[in-house]
């Protein structure tokens, strides 16, 4: 494992941490996208269903089940506490899942390099993992409440796809026959995405106001 790949597990990781902080600390998910939650979950479920079958090492194994209990805890958190669910911005979150789920599960059946059940869902995640922010960034778009913990969380996120961009880099120089052309156009394509949140995230940053995105 190099440096851009830990750097950016930790990354990952530190995002749901502050996320975790947010909705467990103050009792409060305003801002945030129950809808991109449960599409990160269904990548997660979908992506580490080789947990079973197919042992890499022990930080793999670990890291893969702590992205899948922090995922259901924050969806619990959001559905079901009686505080927490009072402070979801439900009429605001209506980005709808079909338009990113149905693509990304007919390209997984177009482009599945084996027709396995294991391999069509892992592709499935990729392809899902790469549009799974919109939700949230729309969300960000349509309140213009942007807390400095959610603005945090969704920077963090960013910041994690963008490190694994370096990994691939670095692997491509490294390793003899390291390709992996979906992997890296839909990181591409995540990273694009993310690209206005960032311009107005370092813009508040630099004047010292609080994050607001342009409707």
């Amino acid at each position: 494992m190099n440096v851009f790949r830990l750097a950016g597990d930790m990354m990952h990781l530190l995002s749901i941490v502050v996320l975790l902080l947010k909705i467990t600390g103050i009792k409060s998910c305003r801002g945030i996208s129950l809808k991109t939650q449960e599409l990160y979950l269904l990548v997660f479920i979908t992506r580490y269903l080789d947990i079973f079958t197919n042992f890499v090492s022990l930080y793999n194994t670990v890291m893969k089940l702590v992205f899948l209990g922090t995922s259901s805890a924050i969806v619990y958190y959001m559905r079901y506490d009686r505080i927490i669910k009072l402070t979801y911005d439900k009429e605001q979150d209506t980005f709808k899942y079909l338009l990113l789920v149905a693509p990304s599960a007919v390209l997984a059946l177009a482009t599945s390099h084996v027709y396995t059940v294991l391999e069509v869902l892992w592709t499935f995640s990729i392809y899902l993992e790469a549009v799974a922010i919109m939700p949230q960034l729309v969300l960000l778009q349509r309140t213009q409440n942007i807390d400095n913990l959610t603005g945090n969380y969704v920077f963090l996120l960013g910041s994690y796809r963008g490190l694994y961009i370096l990994n691939w880099i670095y692997r491509f120089f490294t390793e003899k026959h390291y390709r992996q052309w979906l992997v890296w156009t839909c990181g591409v394509v995540q990273t694009i995405i993310y690209c206005d949140f960032f311009y107005y995230y370092f813009l508040s940053w630099q004047n010292n106001e609080k994050l607001a995105l342009p409707a």
